[in-house]
């Protein structure tokens, strides 16, 4: 289920049909703060919000949203959205999508915030461990929360580990291909600060100029 903040309530109704057609069962409101309540009753599979949403912006709901629930949100972005979209991309929000939406840019965008499948064996890249069938890390012994959408990035990275990972193979495998390099960027970012791993001077995740990112094994 996907629940459609818009504050057109032609925009939100003509995206929950199209998406209807396509076999996803959305609900709609018009504001950031019923979207909230609506979220923390319904528990959606994910949340499409506009950037200027009433009562609470872009950011301000997509860190709350994260901080209560960790459902993914994606942004529509309008023409003027720029600086506030950025801003709701470092709050946490899960990926943009241009505003009018066009159901083709959305459908993919949507089906890759399906939850990573509870299989595959257990990774162990030195120090760090990761278990696909309970969805916990463990670095140097110790628990670390990571919502779905980075768990996913961390996989991959860790299925390679020692190998160089491009940003189309990132794009691939968690986000369905949809082609979004600041994206990319702003989770590698994000799962650094959460294991640990200096943003200027990372020594475990690393990027490699102009084609990917390497996991190096902690110590």
């Amino acid at each position: 289920m996907l629940l459609v903040a818009d504050p057109d309530p032609e925009v939100a109704s003509r995206v929950a049909d199209e998406l209807g057609d396509h076999a996803i069962r959305a609900i709609t409101c018009s504001d950031g703060a019923e979207a909230l309540l609506i979220a923390g009753a319904e528990h959606p599979d994910a949340v499409l919000a506009a950037t200027a949403l009433p009562t609470i912006g872009g950011a301000a709901f997509v860190r709350t949203l994260a901080s209560r629930t960790g459902i993914p949100v994606v942004l529509g972005v309008s023409d003027g959205d720029g600086p506030a979209a950025a801003e709701a991309l470092a709050a946490g929000a899960a990926a943009c999508v241009a505003r009018p939406y066009r159901i083709g840019e959305l459908l993919p965008m949507l089906l890759a915030l399906r939850p990573m499948p509870a299989e595959g064996p257990l990774l162990q890249v030195g120090e760090l461990q990761l278990d696909p069938g309970s969805l916990t890390v463990q670095l140097r012994g110790q628990p670390v929360r990571i919502p779905m959408r980075e768990l996913r990035l961390l996989q991959l990275l860790m299925s390679n580990a020692d190998k160089v990972v491009t940003r189309e193979q990132i794009h691939d495998a968690v986000w369905g291909g949809v082609q979004n390099s600041n994206t990319v960027t702003v989770h590698v970012q994000r799962l650094r600060q959460r294991l640990g791993d200096d943003q200027h001077d990372p020594k475990m995740i690393l990027t490699i100029r102009g084609v990917g990112y390497r996991l190096v094994p902690p110590a």
